[in-house]
């Protein structure tokens, strides 16, 4: 049997499709992935993905294309799958994804869908209300036919050693970034963070993408090692393993931290819900004022003057937040 996954939004959700994707391949022949330009690098990483397709789709992520009818035809052309397994955040309809996989002429197709599928669906799934998004992909793997096989906790493949560029592992990494900017601390915050923790004797090391090398610089000062613009996914991967704790928002990294087993300290705007998006599988402590007047509006810049949901989160939250996480050093 080929089998086609699909999740076509964020670096951060192809992660958490991680578990429901090997619940498939351990009963399929092949699995190909089906997702975006900014989930590839994700989706390199993932355990039991034979083949990756990526497609911007014209109905998620932030600046959508519009609709190409040459590029939705050289899809429907790509796709080879006998099944398929559709995953989208509890917001998204799964129904144009379907139509496009039944045109490719996938015979079974499942998802979550709240709306009337016709005949696009083959098992229209209802995710339980408040799963989280990785137990929600797994739920739907299994009522198609693909139970989990493991603890269903998020993994990617052996990442290279960080070593190299971040030294002995135990150090604190601080993430500042975030591609939704409600979702982020204020930089001030972050490079307060930085001095605490090196002053109660934490070695800390800053990531962040190559448009973010102004932001780390700043934020790690002289007091950290600035890896800003210098990892790709797999070498953030082994960067990430290598650490006591992670410090981030509610972003990428956190989910990949997870997935390589290391403690996160989440600074989670209540833009979107925690106990769907919080880090997964690990110990973590959340910070963040989840009643703050921006919960549940999926707001991509903060709606209140001054971001008070996380910026009355002080530096010392976040080191008493890393204690809580990690042995004293």
């Amino acid at each position: 049997m080929k089998a086609l996954v699909t999740r076509l939004d964020s670096f951060g959700d192809v992660l958490l499709a991680g578990p429901a994707v090997r619940a498939v391949a351990a009963r399929a022949d092949t699995v190909t992935l089906l997702c975006g330009p900014h989930g590839a690098p994700a989706a390199r990483l993932l355990p039991g993905v034979d083949e990756i397709l990526v497609w911007d789709s014209p109905w998620t992520g932030f600046q959508p294309p519009r609709v190409d009818r040459a590029d939705v035809d050289g899809l429907v052309a790509a796709v080879d799958a006998d099944s398929a397994l559709i995953l989208t955040s509890f917001h998204q309809s799964p129904l144009p994804t379907a139509l496009l996989l039944r045109l490719a002429g996938v015979g079974f197709i499942a998802a979550d869908s709240e709306d009337y599928p016709g005949s696009l669906l083959d098992v229209r799934h209802h995710r339980a209300p408040h799963a989280h998004e990785a137990e929600a992909a797994l739920d739907l793997a299994e009522a198609a036919g693909f139970p989990r096989v493991d603890d269903g906790r998020l993994r990617v493949l052996p990442p290279p050693a960080g070593g190299p560029l971040t030294g002995p592992g135990g150090y604190v990494v601080v993430h500042p970034g975030a591609s939704v900017p409600a979702r982020a601390w204020s930089p001030g915050r972050c490079a307060q963070a930085v001095r605490e923790l090196t002053a109660a004797g934490r070695r800390v090391v800053v990531t962040g993408g190559a448009g973010e090398r102004d932001l780390t610089a700043y934020v790690a000062g002289d007091a950290a090692v600035d890896l800003g613009g210098r990892t790709g996914a797999a070498e953030l991967a082994g960067v990430l393993a290598g650490a006591a704790c992670v410090v981030t928002g509610n972003t990428g990294p956190a989910h990949l931290a997870a997935a390589v087993d290391t403690p996160v300290v989440s600074l989670f705007a209540p833009v979107v819900p925690a106990e769907r998006w919080r880090p997964y599988g690990v110990p973590y402590v959340l910070l963040g004022d989840q009643d703050a007047p921006c919960a549940g509006t999926r707001a991509r810049r903060c709606p209140v003057p001054g971001h008070p949901c996380l910026d009355t989160v002080t530096a010392l939250d976040v080191v008493a937040a890393v204690d809580k996480l990690v042995e004293a050093p």
